[in-house]
């Protein structure tokens, strides 16, 4: 293995390690407010999702961002994103009692340098 590869090695590691923290992070946050925690890093044909939670009869598909600030974690989330982890939850609903008739939401968890977390209920549906 070259010193490149390596590194990059490394550095996916290194983040692999963080976004399990924030993730951690934010699945108490949810638990704490309530929620049942259904699965973390679900992985379907179209990608993975970081956390699926669920209130009720409504499953709520998180996308955890950890970065130097808030707004620097949201700014990481692009449309290509969003569209794959709506695809995902599709594929994830599909197998569900209810199938595509499942209540859903996509929500974005903001993890920021110091491990605060900031929920943005609904984010997709701001986009």
């Amino acid at each position: 293995m070259n010193q490149i590869t390596a590194s990059r090695k490394a550095k996916g590691s290194t983040a692999y390690s963080a976004g399990g923290m924030g993730e951690d992070s934010v699945s108490r946050d949810y638990l704490a407010r309530g929620y049942a925690l259904i699965a973390s890093r679900w992985r379907g044909k179209s990608g993975e999702i970081d956390l699926i939670m669920q209130r009720d009869n409504e499953y709520i598909f998180i996308e955890v961002k950890k970065s130097a600030s808030h707004r620097q974690a949201a700014e990481r989330i692009d449309r290509r994103q969003m569209d794959r982890i709506c695809h995902a939850a599709l594929e994830f609903c599909g197998g569900q009692a209810d199938g595509l008739m499942t209540l859903m939401r996509f929500d974005a968890a903001l993890v920021d340098h110091t491990g605060r977390v900031e929920v943005i209920e609904n984010a997709f549906g701001m986009a």
